[in-house]
């Protein structure tokens, strides 16, 4: 296998780079015939091909939630995009009671279009399990593989709050109701998001923002089309593995466990990217 390089300047030619065969990385000294330029490389294989991920954040958060978890990424060649969506994070500005969920849908089909990324791990956290099921849905084209972690996964005509629990579904009603002008849902405690290290929590609290209501309330139309291969992570925290799958993971083949919480992108930043690398392969 090898590598073919156009290095830049008047007279110089292509070099060609051999790698090992063995897989491993290889360093060759290549020359130029016409300029003699000498180029010395070390290359790896596993780094030579390029893939893209694209790691959407859950409620409350935003983009800044990857920070730990996009540089494992990146130190293995990945392009990692982390957008934020409109009303959390850093445009928590755009908040208002008019954000629903094809709104986040579009933020991530826009970046998508925007980057004219192909072949991209999409990864959806919680809460964006909704909204990548759907940009997947209108945008199959442009996409290698869908990551669900700790996610929701609807069915078509279905919305968060009805694939979620009675509990967890009126507590959100009441949460809006009460403490968030009947449009917002306000920041929940560090122990629902699975934090529990006073440095985490100190890191993630602070940074948290109300989310749109709406966003949980609007269902998912999805239509008939060409179905993107998924995998999903459930985070069991200290529970046993090999126990019951999470039912959001229902006709889902590729299935993971990771144990740590909820925020495992916070808790658990290498043993996600662990995983994530290998949804590539």
């Amino acid at each position: 296998m090898s590598l073919v390089a156009i290095v830049g300047g008047g007279t110089c030619s292509l070099i060609r780079v051999q790698y090992a065969k063995d897989d491993e990385p290889t360093v060759t000294t290549s020359r130029c015939p016409k300029c003699g330029f000498t180029m010395r490389t070390r290359i790896d294989e596993n780094r030579a091909t390029m893939s893209t991920y694209v790691l959407v954040h859950g409620a409350w958060h935003g983009g800044w939630c990857w920070d730990r978890v996009r540089p494992l990424l990146e130190q293995r060649g990945i392009r990692v995009y982390t957008p934020t969506l409109t009303g959390l994070g850093d445009r928590a500005s755009l908040l208002s009671s008019a954000i629903g969920l094809d709104t986040h849908v579009d933020d991530i089909l826009s970046e998508l279009e925007r980057l004219a990324l192909r072949d991209v791990v999409l990864v959806g956290h919680s809460y964006a399990g909704v909204v990548v099921t759907a940009a997947a849905n209108r945008a199959p084209q442009r996409l290698a593989r869908v990551v669900y972690l700790d996610a929701v996964v609807p069915r078509s005509g279905r919305s968060l709050l009805e694939c979620s629990g009675a509990g967890f579904r009126s507590h959100i009603e009441e949460q809006a109701r009460s403490r968030g002008d009947g449009w917002k849902i306000p920041v929940p405690r560090a122990e629902s998001l699975g934090l529990f290290e006073a440095s985490d929590i100190d890191w993630v609290m602070p940074r948290l923002v109300p989310h749109p209501y709406r966003t949980f309330c609007d269902r998912v139309d999805l239509l008939p089309g060409a179905a993107v291969p998924r995998t999903y992570i459930n985070c069991i925290g200290d529970q046993p593995r090999g126990g019951t799958r999470s039912a959001q993971a229902a006709g889902i083949d590729d299935y993971h466990e990771l144990g740590t919480g909820h925020d495992a992108m916070v808790t658990a930043p290498r043993e996600l990217a662990q995983l994530l690398l290998s949804c590539a392969r």
